[in-house]
């Protein structure tokens, strides 16, 4: 006769497998809030650098619309380390690196170590996209899964 009663070793391994999901969402969740919050900062920091770099790439409107990215990488960043309206806020910042990645880091205008250069930061943000719309999968997910509780 079989018993009805879920194996401990099965309970174990859901318990540990919720935790496990929980410390990487959160983990990669704060990695990605600093990501976006650290050069949010540093575009006021380090405005002429920022504007020289935008100015080269034949950007117009520097000077809002690095004061325009400055304002949403720290808005965003900071919503999502505080894990409140993290589906708006990673899908804005996903937006704004595929902008970013079109306009900044055209490697198909580049030849030699530039070109190179450039290619490997229009993977990486292609990377660091991928991670935003699992984010923002992942949290639109579990509240649609609330609101049907």
């Amino acid at each position: 006769m079989q018993s009805s009663q879920t194996p401990l070793w099965w309970v174990a391994h859901q318990y540990k497998k919720k935790k496990m999901n929980l410390y990487a969402i959160n983990t990669g969740r704060i990695l990605l809030g600093l990501y976006f919050l650290l050069p949010g900062i540093m575009k006021f920091l380090e405005w002429d650098k920022h504007v020289a770099l935008m100015e080269k790439h034949g950007m117009v409107l520097v000077p809002v619309l690095l004061a325009a990215a400055g304002i949403i990488q720290i808005c965003a960043s900071l919503l999502i380390l505080a894990n409140r309206f993290i589906t708006p806020a990673a899908l804005i910042l996903a937006a704004m690196v595929l902008v970013i990645n079109i306009t900044l880091h055209d490697f198909w205008n580049y030849s030699g170590v530039d070109g190179a250069h450039e290619l490997q930061n229009f993977f990486k943000n292609l990377g660091i996209l991928g991670g935003l719309l699992v984010l923002a999968g992942f949290n639109y997910q579990k509240s649609n899964e609330a609101q049907a509780l």
